[in-house]
């Protein structure tokens, strides 16, 4: 349905654009979109499933009140126009239209007359080149329809379509705050392979840090440091927004899922846990390849320096026997540049020996 990133987004970066706007006004922040927002609906019950790909207003508002469950998803809140619309049909209050088209809205809970609101992060592709992409989400929860907002289409939803469409699992049989989960879960789900994506790459580098480090590793080191701070920031304050709905006693929230909102309690401490340990691994990666460069740099002294010590005593003999002087005896034997030449090679060799003794080699 919706939810895959195409580009980093500017939600963990803040924005001034709304510091000074009057509170409940609707203003989009974050990055600017040119492609038209559209609305997919889908409407079911055990029996029937109805979509509805390019839904308009009138659809929207004729899904409140009916029997049967509607998902209504949003893909594009730079549209505040369509907010607008949407808050005077659903009833929703002036904050919870300025929550939903602010990026850069950390994730929370909050429950209103006649509905519950719940923004998060969603994160897919976190371990690419380009960095963690990272897009804002909205929930609206209300007795039998869920309101969804996304900054762009992908496919983090599509796998909640797939079981709605074929039937499969409980989701056509549960109330319309199992759905809600049942998104949240998917969302969930993309932080724990977000985090094994980067996890993947740190084992990557840290193989190679240790066996062959480059220069260029320190700037993925660094790059993987940013993108797993996104996650932190998206991940770790989703555990008080799970636990808030856990011991929430809303109308909304039915006795059947709370045992699956407490499984997903259990997943987002999880994922929090990989992303310490990924973090934690990080923090040493660096530690290890200055180690690495400098054990190298110690290796190519080291022979260095045994080379050098070997050609000091050779260094010596040469430098003797090339002096000038007129009376040097040695000068005068017929076999004396092969004996200069024993000495040297003998030398040579018995250094080798002592330093392969002394495991200086």
């Amino acid at each position: 349905m919706s939810g895959k990133g195409k580009g980093k987004s500017s939600a963990l970066t803040g924005s001034s654009e709304s510091a000074f706007q009057v509170p409940g006004t609707t203003v989009f922040v974050g990055r600017q979109r040119r492609e038209l927002a559209r609305i997919h609906i889908i409407q079911y019950n055990p029996e029937t499933i109805q979509e509805w790909r390019q839904a308009d207003m009138d659809t929207c508002r004729a899904c409140l009140g009916g029997p049967m469950i509607s998902w209504i998803n949003v893909n594009g809140i730079h549209d505040t126009a369509l907010i607008e619309q949407l808050g005077d049909a659903f009833a929703l209050h002036p904050l919870t239209r300025e929550d939903i088209a602010n990026t850069s809205q950390r994730p929370k809970w909050e429950e209103f007359d006649g509905y519950a609101f719940l923004a998060m992060k969603m994160l897919d592709n976190a371990g690419d080149e380009r960095g963690v992409s990272v897009e804002h989400v909205s929930l609206i929860l209300g007795p039998n329809w869920v309101l969804s907002f996304v900054e762009d289409e992908g496919d983090v939803f599509e796998s909640v379509c797939k079981r709605l469409r074929m039937a499969s699992g409980r989701v056509r049989k549960m109330p319309a705050d199992y759905l809600a989960f049942c998104l949240m879960d998917a969302v969930v789900d993309h932080y724990v392979l977000a985090v094994e994506q980067i996890g993947e790459k740190v084992e990557l580098i840290d193989d190679q840090v240790i066996s062959h480090p480059k220069p260029g590793d320190i700037h993925k080191i660094h790059r993987l440091k940013q993108q797993m701070l996104a996650l932190r920031r998206a991940v770790w304050p989703l555990r008080e927004v799970v636990g808030a709905i856990v011991r929430s006693e809303s109308d909304l929230l039915g006795q059947r899922t709370n045992v699956f909102w407490r499984d997903l309690y259990d997943h987002t401490v999880q994922a929090i846990d990989m992303v310490e340990t990924s973090r934690d691994s990080l923090a040493s990666l660096h530690d290890t390849y200055l180690s690495s460069l400098s054990n190298r740099m110690n290796e190519v002294m080291k022979v260095l320096t045994v080379i050098s010590t070997i050609f000091i005593p050779l260094t010596f003999l040469a430098g003797v026997y090339g002096m000038n002087f007129e009376y040097m005896p040695e000068l005068k034997w017929r076999e004396g540049y092969f004996l200069v030449w024993a000495v040297m090679v003998s030398t040579g060799v018995l250094l080798l020996v002592y330093f392969r003794k002394r495991r200086w080699l």
